[in-house]
């Protein structure tokens, strides 16, 4: 499976996108704020899952983004996010940090592009630069359904991107922290959907793997990262044609534990976001050396199905992207997006045993253990350097992964802890 980028933005850049025009799976394309919450509706969708959110809120404003006394923190969400969102927020407020709570709806995300003339899709995102400088925490959930923007000329939204560009930076810059709620299981209609299950059993997924065992993730993340420290080529294989190399010596490697520690914010940059659930170890490869095969069976763009899409690799740029069916609007969108788009950008690996989506499911989820995923185009949320505005992050459930000819993933399992530890 395929996404688009990093669950339709799992980069800075892709958070700046949200920021100024809700292009991050999500509606915040022009949020009306005020000094504590603004909201565009008082009552959630009936359509949303209901759930006890206090003890995920108290994870993630205490444990993951470490808000403090004095914090200044921003809270993005869907208008049917609002149950949890208020949780979150009385957490923020508890601690004596300020929050702002900003909502939105897929309609407005869709009638920013219908209705607001193109010329301004080039203009900078005056307000939500001046908010980057001020802000030290976010926390966001991926709530946007990639078929909002069905039909929207790839043009605009490349324009848009590069536009923002400037508020991703900033915020890298200053190590806001970053913490993002759903991973590839925000249980909204079209993720449930594509999973063939309920929005209660898919959010019953989101909130297990939110409530996992954070020690333990750390301990599992420390252990892979020593075996891809160590390690010089990464090997990727799976049965439907995937055949991948990289290069991988002396690489920056950061651990996504769902925790942004003091040791993380000193680091800055990638270090200072999670995605939760947590659990992901990944890595951006040596430049040049990634060739070979990456086949995915199933892609899901802009709500529609892409049937065996298959990227071809040659000294770390893809050189080759084909489809049987269906790939005319992600080939539009490449198409439209600027330099380094082709670049070969991450490697990521999940480690999460408590993420309990469906074996062999296409629908990707980034921490759960035994995925690895591929992704193509930007990769400063890993830390690397590549700020184009398209990424693709591919997926074929069942892969086995190698470092140096030795086991890490294999056929879709995480190698058991003690045996990575061993080696």
């Amino acid at each position: 499976m395929f996404i688009l980028p990093r669950g339709s933005g799992r980069t800075l850049l892709a958070l700046a996108l949200l920021i100024a025009i809700g292009c991050k799976d999500r509606s915040s394309a022009a949020p009306s704020t005020e000094s504590a919450m603004a909201v565009s509706d008082d009552t959630p969708s009936a359509g949303m899952p209901s759930f006890d959110h206090k003890s995920a809120a108290e994870k993630v404003v205490a444990q993951s983004a470490g808000v403090k006394e004095g914090d200044l923190v921003l809270i993005f969400g869907a208008a049917e996010d609002l149950p949890l969102l208020e949780d979150i927020a009385i957490e923020v407020r508890k601690r004596g940090a300020a929050p702002l709570v900003s909502v939105g709806t897929e309609q407005v995300r869709r009638r920013m592009y219908d209705e607001v003339p193109a010329k301004y899709d080039s203009q900078v995102p005056e307000l939500m630069l001046k908010l980057a400088g001020i802000v030290d925490v976010i926390i966001e959930t991926e709530a946007g359904e990639g078929r909002t923007l069905k039909g929207v000329p790839p043009g605009r939204i490349a324009a848009r991107g590069k536009a923002s560009t400037a508020v991703g930076e900033l915020l890298q810059k200053r190590g806001v922290r970053l913490v993002v709620l759903g991973n590839g299981l925000y249980p909204n209609a079209e993720r449930a959907e594509q999973f063939g299950v309920s929005r209660d059993e898919l959010a019953a997924m989101m909130y297990g793997g939110i409530e996992a065992d954070y020690p333990s993730l750390q301990a599992t993340g420390q252990q892979v990262r020593n075996v891809l420290a160590a390690g010089k080529q990464l090997h990727i294989t799976n049965p439907n044609g995937t055949d991948l190399k990289i290069g991988i010596s002396s690489r920056p490697i950061t651990v996504n534990d769902g925790i942004i520690s003091a040791e993380d914010r000193k680091k800055g940059g990638a270090a200072t976001s999670v995605w939760l659930p947590a659990g992901e170890v990944y890595l951006t490869p040596v430049p040049g050396t990634a060739e070979g095969i990456v086949v995915a069976d199933q892609f899901f763009f802009q709500g529609q199905t892409i049937k065996a899409l298959r990227l071809e690799f040659k000294r770390g740029k893809l050189t080759s992207m084909t489809a049987k069916e269906g790939l005319e609007p992600l080939q539009a969108a490449y198409d439209a997006a600027g330099p380094g788009k082709d670049l070969l950008g991450v490697i990521d690996i999940g480690i999460n045993p408590g993420i309990k989506s469906p074996d062999r499911s296409p629908v990707h989820v980034w921490g759960k253990a035994g995925t690895v995923t591929i992704s193509v185009g930007n990769n400063t949320w890993a830390g690397g350097d590549n700020r184009t505005n398209f990424g693709l992050a591919a997926y074929s459930p069942g892969s086995t992964a190698t470092v140096d000819g030795k086991p890490i993933v294999q056929d879709g399992k995480l190698v058991a802890a003690e045996n990575v530890a061993r080696r």
